[in-house]
């Protein structure tokens, strides 16, 4: 079974390739272009990890981030930002946030492979901890 990742981006030649590359990876994805589906998205699936725009046109994609981290359910899905602002506060504000990682645009494609693999692995740790492994 494929490992179901949400891309939450609002700008669609970038949320194309996301998930076109994500594909080539081996993952099901399922895309959101702002909160409202990222949301529904969330509510009725269990991803393994989101990849999440910091701006989404005036929403704050950290306000997934935030979201997620307050709910049991979800709190151990790896949230990795993918954000245009690449200053060294930018990122900690990130991570402060709630998000696991941060990748800076363009993205560098090896870097977040490289990241899914370790917060997948990580959170596959958590469930099983938690007691939540399906």
């Amino acid at each position: 079974m494929k490992e179901l990742i949400l891309v939450v981006e609002d700008n669609q030649p970038n949320r194309e390739l996301l998930s076109d590359w994500l594909e080539t990876k081996g993952f099901e994805v399922r895309a959101a272009e702002n909160l409202e589906q990222a949301f529904a998205v969330l509510n009725a699936h269990s991803p393994r990890a989101v990849l999440l725009d910091v701006q989404l046109g005036r929403e704050d994609g950290l306000t997934l981030a935030a979201w997620v981290r307050q709910h049991p359910d979800l709190r151990n899905i790896p949230v990795i930002a993918v954000t245009a602002h690449a200053m060294v506060t930018d990122h900690e504000r990130v991570i402060r946030a709630g998000c696991s990682a941060c990748i800076s645009k363009p993205i560098d494609f090896k870097q977040l492979r490289e990241q899914l693999h370790v917060w997948l692995t990580v959170a596959s740790v958590l469930q099983h901890k938690d007691g939540t492994a399906s």
